[in-house]
């Protein structure tokens, strides 16, 4: 989108406030308001945040303390932000006001501690090798009076409508408002926890995948907000309820013929041979992808048998106790679905790790292992080779350290940024232990993520 349509559509709809957003690497969004007489110059000159923003944690606390790479060791100083012009969005919920994504530069080049960037960066490496991503995630999340915090729905019965018809207003305004902002809403339903919901959308191309899973988490937030609840993508809020997911659901397709590509009509698997390397670089680097896919202490928990969470890396069709459930369903309906995703996940890492551990995989044309049939959290369920993941912060760590691949692709300072935050949330983990704080993590991620 041209920078004048843009104007176009400010005055067209009346626009008077521009919100100028970026996601950290938590993935909760961070933003300056300009007027929209601004907005114009904006465009032109940049936006300047902290760098700091990138490693705030659920608190808004940086990591300073902890060799982060992006506080006093550079000054505190400040990133130069540009608008993605063709992420433009009018927010219906919020009077007169409009909405455009941030690309993140430092000394002239890309800042590569931003999850958007480092996204957009595989993508271009996969759309080099010929193939280009076709992808959604599924996210499930809970929903809770903003005062109580008691669930608006007070049980967890799966799919009763009326259960998901506890609050009509809000479950339609949600379906009605997030295909006004690009979400296009598939299906809507109560999850299997307390309070639990599931809205699902339609799949994109490329980074918008990851664009859209930003702003249906943010709208889905400040929606319920208005309605009186709070909405927390927080993976795993109460131990002894369902943990919530973002199973990542993708395809590849080739990037200049536009047709898929992981279907194979003739292969036992009923997965084409480009499909099954992919799939075996998932497995390949699973260890390592975890601590992307749930990337805090919180999310790590969910992990766990008997959960619909994965516990090893195997692949299976149709198996939801598998890392990678593989769904056949023709040329166009076939797709591959990682479930080792929390919803407390930054989408763009997600994404980003999935496709580098895809890459390596078809590059190094890795075997596909055996399928996984059955129960997968149950020794006879289980290839040899399936690796168990981590479960805790510390061995997610420790994996991600030791795979090179994801390391060198992920690049040193995002590195070093992540693992000082992780350093971080480790020992503020480990004293909330000791100090016996059973609302840490709430504290912690419950409202914000």
């Amino acid at each position: 989108m041209s920078l004048s349509k843009v104007l176009e559509t400010i005055s067209d709809n009346h626009l008077e406030f521009i919100r100028m957003e970026v996601s950290d690497v938590y993935g909760i969004a961070r933003s300056r308001t300009v007027p929209a007489r601004h907005f114009e110059n904006t465009c032109k000159s940049g936006l300047f945040m902290p760098l700091a923003t990138y490693c705030f944690n659920g608190a808004g606390a940086d990591a300073d303390k902890y060799d982060c790479g992006l506080c006093w060791e550079v000054g505190y100083g400040d990133v130069k932000l540009h608008p993605d012009l063709e992420t433009f969005q009018v927010i219906p919920w919020c009077e007169n006001t409009g909405r455009v994504l941030m690309n993140a530069e430092l000394g002239g080049k890309p800042m590569m501690v931003c999850p958007r960037g480092i996204a957009n960066i595989q993508l271009q490496k996969l759309e080099e090798m010929g193939y280009s991503l076709f992808s959604a995630h599924e996210y499930e999340f809970y929903v809770v009076d903003a005062k109580t915090r008691e669930p608006l729905l007070k049980d967890g019965n799966l799919l009763s409508t009326l259960r998901t018809y506890t609050d009509t207003k809000l479950l339609h305004q949600l379906m009605r408002d997030l295909p006004k902002v690009g979400v296009d809403i598939e299906s809507a339903e109560g999850e299997g926890g307390v309070g639990q919901m599931e809205i699902t959308y339609r799949p994109a191309f490329g980074l918008r995948s990851a664009d859209n899973a930003h702003t249906y988490k943010l709208s889905v937030k400040e929606i319920a907000r208005q309605h009186g609840y709070m909405a927390s993508f927080m993976s795993k809020p109460w131990p002894n309820r369902s943990g919530s997911s973002s199973h990542f659901c993708h395809s590849l397709w080739d990037a200049k013929t536009k047709e898929p590509l992981v279907y194979g009509k003739d292969s036992p698997c009923g997965m084409s041979e480009v499909a099954q390397h992919w799939v075996a670089g998932l497995l390949e680097h699973a260890p390592a992808l975890t601590i992307l896919a749930s990337p805090t202490v919180n999310c790590l928990s969910r992990l766990k048998p008997n959960t619909f969470a994965p516990v090893n890396s195997t692949w299976g069709i149709d198996n939801r106790t598998t890392a990678m459930r593989i769904k056949i369903n023709g040329q166009k309906g076939t797709f591959i679905e990682n479930r080792i995703g929390a919803s407390g996940s930054n989408p763009y890492l997600l994404l980003a790790g999935t496709v580098i551990a895809g890459m390596d995989g078809i590059k190094r044309k890795l075997p596909l292992p055996q399928e996984s049939t059955g129960n997968s959290y149950e020794a006879n369920g289980v290839h040899p080779c399936g690796q168990d993941l981590p479960n805790t912060m510390e061995r997610a760590v420790e994996a991600l350290k030791a795979d090179k691949v994801m390391v060198e692709a992920l690049g040193p300072d995002f590195i070093k940024c992540f693992l000082a935050m992780k350093k971080k949330e480790l020992v503020e983990s480990r004293q909330a232990v000791t100090n016996k704080d059973g609302e840490w993590e709430r504290k912690m991620f419950f409202e914000y993520l």
